[in-house]
């Protein structure tokens, strides 16, 4: 995509930490998802998600709607690949969109994993993205 001065724009996933080599597991995926996101992280990737993994993946991809269930249940689900330093990025839909995610229920879910919000990247028109990291003192 370029703007009108020619200059190529920002891709909606540069502000994801995401780059080539990177073992990156997706979970949630359904028909609901933006594949424009997804594709962009995919281009970024190089490569396709892992899906069966065979050691630690260094990112989960967690797509989650409010009726997916209990979100903590989803987030240890999501930790059970993910190397001791990586992270989930959990998409969400927008606030107003179906399926938003409160953000009183996105903090609870994420204490009950054991996880911290480390920062929200804007990455569609319908969807959000929140970091979620293991905070620095359960790191080994």
């Amino acid at each position: 995509m370029s703007t009108a001065s020619g200059a190529a724009a920002p891709s909606p996933v540069a502000g994801l930490g995401l780059a080539s080599g990177l073992a990156v597991q997706e979970l949630g995926w359904d028909s609901d998802v933006d594949e424009d996101l997804r594709s962009a992280v995919l281009d970024v990737l190089g490569e396709d998600f892992v899906y069966e993994a065979v050691e630690a993946v260094d990112v989960v991809v967690l797509w989650w709607r409010a009726e997916d269930g209990d979100l903590g249940d989803g987030l240890v689900d999501a930790l059970t690949d993910l190397s001791t330093s990586g992270c989930v990025w959990l998409f969400t839909p927008r606030v107003g969109r179906e399926g938003f995610v409160e953000a009183s229920e996105l903090d609870e879910a994420a204490l009950t994993a054991g996880l911290a919000r480390a920062n929200t990247a804007s990455v569609s028109r319908t969807w959000q993205a929140q970091k979620l990291v293991r905070p620095k003192h359960g790191r080994r």
